[in-house]
């Protein structure tokens, strides 16, 4: 069909011409519709992309103006644009979804966080029971990171000895903890 022949139909269908709308979807559906589906890639996204398409040519024939632009491109341009239109109005709304699903709590529970804290004031209590020094050796290796050898280095001890400082401090808080 020449585009002149579709200029006409576009021209009757803004005088709400149904017949002439009618034509025009038989003359101009199959090429619209490809280029719908080869955006979508989808056959039912792209049925209803051809319907939405078909609405605003409807609403939209009176601007039309053949004089100005050929007829087809003028259709194609409405149908890509829909298409595209419906990709970005679904996607982002299906990724934020997404995002928001796979988004997890770090935090603890209200109970799970009680018990920590029951479990921190133990854990302080049962410090207090070693000597000083004891004490400060066991945070910087447990707390802190520091090595045996960097510790036996800061106290100015033998390693096998802060090794026994260490060991002989965790079975004290061992047992403070159990009781």
């Amino acid at each position: 069909m020449a585009s002149d022949d579709i200029a006409v139909l576009i021209s009757r269908v803004a005088l709400q011409d149904q017949n002439a709308f009618s034509d025009l979807y038989k003359k101009t559906s199959p090429k619209l519709f490809a280029a719908c589906f080869r955006i979508l890639k989808d056959r039912t996204d792209a049925e209803e992309s051809l319907q939405e398409t078909y609405v605003k040519i409807w609403q939209r024939s009176d601007r039309f103006a053949a004089s100005d632009n050929p007829a087809m491109p003028w259709l194609m341009a409405i149908a890509r644009n829909q298409s595209i239109d419906m990709i970005r109005s679904r996607k982002p709304v299906a990724d934020e979804i997404d995002t928001v699903y796979d988004l997890a709590d770090a935090e603890p529970g209200p109970e799970r966080q009680a018990e920590i804290k029951g479990e921190g004031r133990r854990i302080d209590r049962c410090m207090e029971e070693l000597e000083a020094d004891r004490a400060q050796a066991v945070r910087s290796a447990y707390a802190e990171g520091l090595s045996y050898q960097e510790l036996a280095e800061q106290y100015a001890v033998p390693l096998n000895t802060m090794r026994t400082w260490l060991r002989r401090s965790l079975i004290k808080l061992r047992e403070c903890m159990d009781r």
